[in-house]
């Protein structure tokens, strides 16, 4: 008779959550095949959200663009101190959306574009994080009704769009904002006719 120890229970459910977790990234392959819209003008974005939310190590900024690459709503968060979680990082971002901007479930194809840029240390060399926020970003859209965009990371080398190899050094996590591009249209007049929209019309081209 042969007398050994089974695993405990914990054991086996820590090393379960550890592979479910390793699962819940993107390596730079897989997103560069992924059909990822290019952005037009990354850096005007990227100074854009650098100069609206001032990040710094730690932060991430989700921003929803319309087929134009204009801004539509953005926030901005700081990631809580625990292992990198494709699906932590999922909840996050769906959460941040769900706040600034309605959802797209209505349409069967996606009109806006959600983009992520990620303030962290380091080089500019793609990360298991970085896999993770990649993760969590196109699974994110997709609840949300939005086409994946970009991921942007911004270090003290500069910013970089992963899977793009575009990037450049000025904005940096250290550096200040820059005067930035990013427009967003006017709220549109009331259709309704009369004295009111008249009044509205003559107001707006001041």
């Amino acid at each position: 008779m042969t007398f050994g120890f089974a695993p405990s229970s914990a054991a086996s459910l820590s090393t379960s959550a550890s592979a479910a977790s390793a699962s819940r990234l993107l390596e730079p392959a897989e997103w560069a095949a992924a059909g990822i819209p290019l952005l037009r003008n990354p850096r005007e974005v990227v100074s854009g959200l650098h100069a609206r939310h001032r990040p710094r190590p730690s932060t991430a900024i989700v921003a929803v663009l319309d087929p134009d690459e204009r801004l539509r709503a953005s926030a901005s968060f700081v990631r809580r101190p625990a292992p990198a979680d494709g699906w932590m990082f999922r909840n996050a971002l769906l959460a941040q959306l769900r706040r600034v901007i309605p959802h797209d479930l209505r349409r069967r194809t996606p009109v806006r574009t959600a983009v992520l840029l990620y303030c962290r240390d380091g080089d500019a060399r793609w990360t298991e994080e970085d896999g993770a926020w990649m993760w969590g970003l196109r699974d994110a859209c997709t609840l949300h009704g939005l086409r994946c965009g970009a991921y942007i990371t911004l270090t003290r080398d500069g910013w970089q769009v992963l899977g793009e190899g575009r990037g450049g050094r000025r904005p940096n996590s250290e550096s200040l904002p820059e005067p930035f591009g990013l427009s967003e249209a006017p709220p549109p007049l009331p259709r309704t006719g009369g004295a009111v929209s008249d009044v509205l019309r003559r107001a707006a081209a001041r």
